[in-house]
């Protein structure tokens, strides 16, 4: 695995957008699924594609690859169960029933159940600052759920986005096992290939894609209004918030430190709030704006707040999509 440019200001640079440009790919997942979903695809169908497709796009990497099964077998189980199949599949599932933005926001738990994660059962320590990052993340999410009406949002919704975050958090931690080898770790380009793989083997079983309406794909789905071809949709979630998206996050991590990469993902969460807003019509009120922005600094402060030798996001450059694959 090369060695990252951290001293090289264009380095640096090219590391920065590319990792900017990931949280807008990943970002922009929700907003394709959710139309595929409204005209007729089950969540689980519309995951399957997903996966299955950037699978299939993926696969010279496996080939390229192929003694990972061998030598890291667990590690690709775990990754496609949870990185892969589980944070998508709630992820999509949470959309389907809340908005995109809320939906998203509760996924960015995950920083804060990551340090929990590391304070309860690794028993390292945390810092102060982390702990505050945690508060302001908890406090964020009450005001973007609005918890003084109710919980106004549909219950089951809410739970399917905390297990997106709950698998977010096994994405964190395996690819700390996948890194913390040195030059023998598992190559990140690879888990996320096999990860792909072994992801869509599982989906396969839970969705049964032979019961898809695959008419779907070949009609039109309505985008806040408007038209848009099915296919086109499928294919924006495939290449861009799914391929494009891992390869320029794992790319930026190279060139920055795993924590700096992981700040910059939390764009994805403004992205995706922001896109949802124009393109589906997804309001949120004032509450959930200022909440969706405490959340983001909870977790900007609990992920910077951690010394990168104790981070269980450890060194693997896997680890940048924090966030991102979620969604998507």
């Amino acid at each position: 695995m090369p060695v990252r440019t951290t001293d090289n200001s264009h380095g640096k640079g090219l590391g920065l957008s590319l990792a900017i440009g990931s949280a807008l790919a990943f970002g922009g997942s929700g907003v394709a699924a959710k139309p595929l979903i409204e005209a007729g695809l089950a969540p689980l169908h519309v995951v399957w594609l997903r996966v299955a497709g950037a699978a299939l796009v993926m696969l010279p990497l496996a080939v390229r690859h192929r003694d990972l099964p061998r030598r890291r077998p667990a590690l690709l189980a775990g990754f496609g169960l949870l990185a892969v199949a589980g944070v998508q599949a709630c992820y999509f599932a949470a959309i389907s029933r809340i908005p995109v933005g809320v939906a998203l926001l509760v996924e960015y738990l995950a920083p804060a159940l990551v340090l929990g994660w590391v304070r309860f059962v690794q028993r390292r320590p945390v810092t102060r600052a982390a702990a505050l990052g945690v508060v302001l993340a908890a406090g964020g999410l009450a005001c973007v759920v609005e918890v003084w009406s109710g919980l106004r949002f549909d219950a089951l919704g809410l739970l399917l986005a905390l297990g997106a975050a709950c698998c977010q958090v096994g994405y964190f931690v395996l690819s700390d096992h996948g890194g913390d080898e040195g030059g023998e770790g598992a190559d990140p380009l690879g888990v996320i290939a096999y990860g792909l793989l072994v992801g869509a083997g599982l989906l396969t079983v839970v969705a049964r894609p032979w019961e898809m309406d695959w008419s779907v794909l070949g009609g039109s789905a309505r985008m806040n209004g408007v038209s848009v071809p099915a296919a086109a949709l499928l294919v924006w979630i495939v290449l861009v918030a799914t391929v494009v998206a891992y390869i320029t996050g794992v790319l930026s991590v190279r060139r920055l430190s795993p924590q700096v990469a992981g700040v910059v993902a939390c764009l994805e969460a403004v992205v995706a709030t922001v896109l949802a807003w124009v393109l589906l019509g997804e309001h949120l009120s004032a509450p959930q704006v200022l909440g969706g922005v405490i959340v983001l600094v909870g977790a900007f402060i609990a992920q910077s707040s951690a010394p990168v030798k104790e981070s269980v996001v450890g060194q693997s450059a896997v680890g940048e999509r924090v966030a991102s694959a979620s969604g998507g």
